[in-house]
């Protein structure tokens, strides 16, 4: 039997925060990536030295800063547990995820998202927090 432990309310807001900019994250990914890309990146700093150890290969360059770019890979492994737990939930979830989090702007209550739905609002707040905790889960956060 999986046990699930409670998520931390800090962890649990900050997926929250998340869920709420995921479209936002992924315009930032692609600026990201198109910035790392098209970018010259001239910060050699062994002027006059010996050979650099960094690939030589201009799209070597490209892929390693691509690979080694800590806030874009962060952010893409956030989109990515949140594409995978959307993907994978029934169609009641995935509705839920659209008017709470992606619904711009927000004006339905949860009252309101819950008749939308045909639910309770208890039932509401329990979809939400078996979302959180399934993108949690893929994360691997606490």
């Amino acid at each position: 039997m999986k046990t699930t432990t409670k998520l931390k309310k800090a962890t649990f807001q900050y997926i929250e925060s998340e869920l709420y900019s995921y479209h936002d994250t992924l315009k930032e990914i692609q600026f990201l990536r198109n910035n790392i890309m098209f970018t010259k990146e001239n910060d050699d700093e062994n002027v006059g030295g010996g050979r650099s150890s960094l690939p030589s290969s201009p799209t070597e360059q490209i892929g390693a800063r691509l690979a080694t770019h800590k806030k874009l890979n962060n952010l893409e492994e956030i989109a990515e547990a949140i594409e995978k737990v959307y993907n994978v939930v029934n169609d009641d979830y995935k509705k839920l995820i659209r008017l709470k989090y992606w619904t711009k702007p927000q004006t339905k209550t949860w009252e309101g998202i819950a008749a939308e739905l045909h639910i309770s609002r208890r039932k509401a707040f329990n979809w939400r927090d078996q979302i959180v905790q399934a993108v949690a889960e893929v994360l691997g956060w606490r």
